[in-house]
């Protein structure tokens, strides 16, 4: 029997009605999620693509299955493509996302048990940098620097006092809310000195890094994971660059070690988005996304929000509303209803619990890909004021009137409303 090859519309009216509803709310709400972003039409048509219906085991030369005369020119390619954006030497493509990626630096480098160093997630981290609830927390030791209460930066001689005393096997660099340049030379230095291997975590950077607007790790990691959405703007997936030494270890790690075949619509769209991001338009993106949250980050201060850090180096601000008095949970839902989508977050030394913190997380890379520029960001914190100042259904509503008169000026990249 055939598969019923009918559109989506009519083959499942509720999964396309759905999927219609999730692309009016992405047009029509400004969404200032750090990690979120808009990809191009490009990317979405190879991520859509009969690529989805391969499997592809192994690596290009060398696989597991036949039929392979498209995909390893395409894993080849998206490799050859990551390796000249970044001056890597060697890339694996094949990580179905971030954590993934990083669990194969931990195989490729590691034995349970093994000592593990990363910035604490309250203070900014990731959790597969060791924290306690991750299965890094729990198969190796863990030990967590963070960042300085009347500063919120790292501070490097406390880092390099920790791994001094702790002597790590592997120190990450790299988190997902914390808004101040990352100094990989000396990451890299410490590891050196301890004898441990330097893995830095790219995922919410890697965009910048691409656009050359924050210091790149890959000249001073062993490894380097990324994402390959956020600001990178490709398809949900990961990646891992490296050093050809550990080349094998790595593509080991990933394949047999921890996953089957890849997903290889994900590498094409992946292929897409490193050729869009190797293109000097995406340059000016990039030094548009920092200059964006810069400006958003100081207008919000003039109105009385307390940004961590006291501003922002990249993409993200983490903002600390306990002299608002309101809990972060509170103002992201009243904001959200508002039609500006972001997130509720701890922030360092948070006295209140994860799920109900005292803290917002924003960045600008949704609405720079938008075209939305400083008149915007100023046009933006205003509204953030106006609602968490009052986080009420009637402010919301109103605001949220005069946000959809501005989307509709800055149409969402990638999706065509009818």
């Amino acid at each position: 029997m055939k598969v019923v090859d009918q559109p989506l519309s009519v083959s499942d009216p509720q999964i396309h009605e759905l999927v219609r509803a999730e692309e009016r709310r992405q047009a029509e709400k400004i969404r200032l999620i750090p990690s979120e972003n808009y990809v191009s039409r490009a990317v979405l048509e190879a991520s859509g693509s009969v690529f989805t219906n391969k499997y592809s085991e192994g690596y290009a030369r060398k696989r597991y299955y036949e039929g392979q005369q498209n995909i390893d020119p395409l894993e080849e390619l998206a490799q050859s493509r990551a390796c000249g954006l970044f001056g890597a030497e060697h890339a694996n493509v094949q990580p179905y996302s971030g954590s993934p990626a990083n669990l194969a630096v931990y195989l490729a480098f590691l034995k349970p048990g093994d000592k593990v160093m990363g910035l604490a997630l309250p203070m900014g981290g990731h959790l597969t940098h060791g924290w306690n609830v991750s299965i890094t927390g729990k198969y190796f030791q863990s030990v967590q620097y963070g960042v300085r209460k009347d500063t919120g930066r790292i501070d490097m001689d406390e880092v390099r006092d920790l791994a001094r005393k702790e002597k790590p096997a592997l120190i990450w660099a790299g988190g997902t809310a914390y808004s101040r340049l990352w100094d990989f030379a000396a990451f890299a230095e410490i590891a050196k000195e301890v004898g441990a291997r330097f893995a830095a975590d790219m995922a919410h950077i890697a965009g910048l890094v691409a656009g050359g607007v924050h210091p790149s790790p890959v000249p001073h990691a062993d490894v380097v994971s990324t994402t390959t959405h956020k600001t990178l703007r490709g398809p949900r997936g990961g990646m891992i660059l490296c050093k050809q030494p550990y080349a094998s270890a790595i593509d080991k790690a990933v394949f047999p070690g921890l996953q089957g075949g890849p997903h290889d619509h994900n590498t094409a769209a992946l292929a897409v988005a490193l050729n869009e991001a190797a293109q000097p338009s995406f340059k000016e993106y990039a030094q548009n996304v920092v200059a964006n949250a810069k400006v958003l980050a100081v207008e919000l201060m003039a109105r009385g929000f307390q940004v961590v850090s006291g501003g922002t180096d990249n993409h993200l601000i983490l903002i600390d509303l306990t002299s608002k008095n309101v809990p972060g949970k509170i103002a992201a839902k009243a904001l959200d209803k508002a039609g500006l989508e972001l997130n509720y977050n701890s922030v360092p030394y948070d006295t209140r619990k994860p799920f109900d913190p005292s803290g917002i997380r924003l960045g600008t890379p949704s609405v720079t890909s938008r075209g939305m520029g400083e008149a915007e960001m100023k046009t933006i914190a205003a509204w953030m004021d106006r609602v968490v100042s009052k986080p009420d259904d009637e402010t919301a509503a109103k605001v949220f009137a005069e946000v959809l008169d501005l989307t509709r000026r800055f149409p969402a990249p990638g999706i065509l409303l009818p």
